[in-house]
């Protein structure tokens, strides 16, 4: 049992000790920490903060607490009960609102829950912002509003399809070309609100859809998290119904992945490469990933004439530097499309749209796309986190042992060889050492990865 404090938000498991893990205790004083930080930051009469939550079984509980005591600090909530992570981010400029809080732990399994904090924007808040509320959290200093003074609670269950809306309506997305290729779809909602949004996007795009897991009930089929090794079901339905592609998302829906009419994954690094192809094929420019993410999405920027520039890990830093480099398109390899067109947040509805256009405009099938693409392979290994494993130190080691090779060091260690790279880093949302590496075959990163792990293993023990 565990509770994780970053730039991600307040995560952590359901149940256990006050200050170990995400109890009723710990998401009250960090929602009233949210709170007063959110009232610092301008002085005026009313305040408003957006909240939504993905379907996991702890959500209605960690809502209520939250929505509730930001109205004990007078701040007036905008409810939008099940929703989506870009859903929510969408709708805090839409509501005018101050804030906003999703409640999700994201691809973590269910016994996990988190608050995920937002700013007037609809962005994630970056570390300074986080460290001021991680600090108001710890202190005493929170004062609530007297009882003519509370807050009030509104729902609104309009978004998803105002969220819709938004997407169709990007200039990029060829609705009528989508409706003309008649395609038929498997989505694997992992019985979260990917089941609700992601139909009703498709159904209005004029795919035929087959559901599987699309019952929002928290009730996670397999390992949320979405992964070829997660999704043999979503796989043998495909081949079964004989659809063009299947589509999964994870719990919060802004990671996606699709997996071709041969039940193969298309790969999930492969997401952004595919929409970034489409999108700077029609409006040219530069893109922007994190470390761990694939070499193909440089070669593909590259082939449209633009540049592509890597950030450290966290959704915050992809948007941060996207926002100073100008790009057209961004996100992270694990499935996160952030299209500044609709707004600066990963968002799975918008990956999809862009994907079937690129689709409809190419007239080819999906494992035929996926061949026209750079071949890189990726690994994504971890090791857990004991007491007393001294994770910068093990860090600093491999930076010196690999000191003649091209290193970068702003997050964790990634280490760039001529065919290959590894990026070692702690986790900010679990507790785990990630080992991600590349290269030109998935013999040649599973080996890199275990080299790498005998190492840090060597490290930690002498």
């Amino acid at each position: 049992m565990t509770l994780i404090k970053s730039i991600s938000g307040i995560r952590g498991t359901i149940g256990g000790n006050v200050g170990d893990n995400l109890t009723p205790i710990d998401a009250v004083k960090f929602a009233a920490a949210y709170g007063v930080w959110l009232k610092q930051q301008r002085e005026k009469d009313t305040y408003k903060v957006v909240v939504g939550r993905d379907a996991r079984i702890s959500g209605a509980m960690i809502q209520n607490l939250v929505m509730n005591t930001l109205i004990g600090l007078g701040i007036d909530v905008v409810d939008l009960g099940l929703s989506t992570t870009p859903t929510v981010e969408m709708a805090v400029p839409m509501e005018h609102a101050d804030g906003g809080i999703i409640l999700t732990a994201s691809h973590n399994p269910k016994q996990w829950n988190a608050l995920k904090l937002l700013n007037s924007k609809g962005e994630f808040l970056d570390d300074v912002e986080g460290s001021k509320i991680l600090v108001i959290a710890e202190s005493d200093n929170m004062s609530f509003a007297d009882v003519d003074s509370l807050g009030k609670i509104t729902k609104n269950k309009a978004y998803i399809d105002l969220h819709i809306i938004e997407v169709l309506d990007l200039p990029l997305v060829t609705v009528p070309a989508i409706e003309e290729a008649r395609f038929k779809v498997v989505v694997d909602g992992v019985n979260s609100t990917g089941g609700i949004a992601i139909p009703l996007l498709l159904e209005r795009l004029g795919v035929e859809v087959v559901k599987l897991y699309c019952e929002p009930n928290g009730q996670f089929p397999h390992n949320p998290e979405p992964l070829k090794e997660h999704l043999t079901d979503l796989s043998e339905a495909v081949k079964k119904h004989n659809a063009d592609f299947g589509i999964v998302v994870d719990p919060d829906v802004d990671r996606l992945a699709f997996m071709d009419e041969n039940g193969d994954m298309f790969g999930e690094e492969y997401t952004l490469v595919a929409c970034a192809d489409y999108v700077l094929s029609k409006t040219p420019g530069n893109t922007v990933s994190n470390m761990s993410s694939t070499r193909a999405l440089r070669d593909v920027t590259e082939k449209h004439g633009g540049t592509y520039e890597a950030s450290a890990v966290g959704e915050v830093n992809v948007v941060k530097l996207m926002k100073k480099n100008k790009v057209v398109i961004g996100g992270e390899g694990n499935g996160g499309i952030i299209y500044p067109e609709s707004h600066y947040g990963r968002d799975a509805l918008v990956g999809i749209a862009l994907f079937l256009s690129l689709l409809a405009e190419r007239g080819i099938s999906v494992s035929e796309l996926r061949k026209t693409y750079p071949n890189y392979f990726m690994s994504k290994k971890k090791i857990e986190l004991t007491p007393g494993l001294d994770v910068d130190g093990i860090l600093k080691a491999m930076d010196n042992r690999y000191q003649n090779e091209q290193l970068t060091t702003i997050d964790g260690v990634k280490i760039d060889f001529s065919e290959s790279w590894v990026h070692l880093r702690k986790s900010n949302t679990e507790p785990i050492i990630r080992i991600y590496t590349e290269a030109k075959s998935q013999q040649e990163a599973d080996a890199l990865a275990d080299k790498f792990i005998e190492e840090i293993e060597s490290i930690a023990k002498s």
